[in-house]
């Protein structure tokens, strides 16, 4: 497989120059994670670096290398793909406040009955004069 020596920027790999894999289409992956050893044996601290563009070209615009950028935030995902009928990421998750007001049922002029023609029915409201709601054939 090919690699490309790529430059880490910013976090405690900062200056560091590491050989990273390119995938199937020539590109480093999107995000790449480094696990650092906790010293008293406890879980170890993922550091997540993101891929970005080192340069451009001048007449295209095209990427001229890549650069990781360090990512204090870590990523959220965990790097999985997210699809929508993908199970939801399990977590802590904001507890809405008590002292926002809640919304109100809505109300309207629709009292429940069916729609009648002129209403905007099943086929949608109709656009003849007179409405007469018969084909120009019959």
């Amino acid at each position: 497989m090919k690699s490309e020596d790529t430059p880490f920027e910013g976090g405690p790999m900062d200056g560091r120059v590491l050989p990273v894999l390119l995938g199937p289409t020539g590109q480093p992956p999107k995000t790449y994670r480094i696990p650092v050893p906790e010293p008293s044996g406890g879980p170890p601290t993922v550091l997540v670096y993101r891929r970005e563009p080192r340069g451009h070209s001048k007449r295209l615009g095209l990427p001229r290398g890549w650069k990781y950028v360090f990512d204090p935030a870590g990523d959220p995902y965990g790097g999985r793909l997210r699809w929508p009928w993908s199970k939801p990421v399990t977590g802590p998750r904001p507890q809405p406040a008590d002292d926002l007001p809640h919304p109100a049922p809505p109300t309207g002029p629709h009292d429940g009955t069916a729609a009648g023609p002129h209403d905007g029915g099943p086929d949608g409201p109709d656009a003849t004069p007179g409405g007469g709601g018969k084909d120009a054939d019959g």
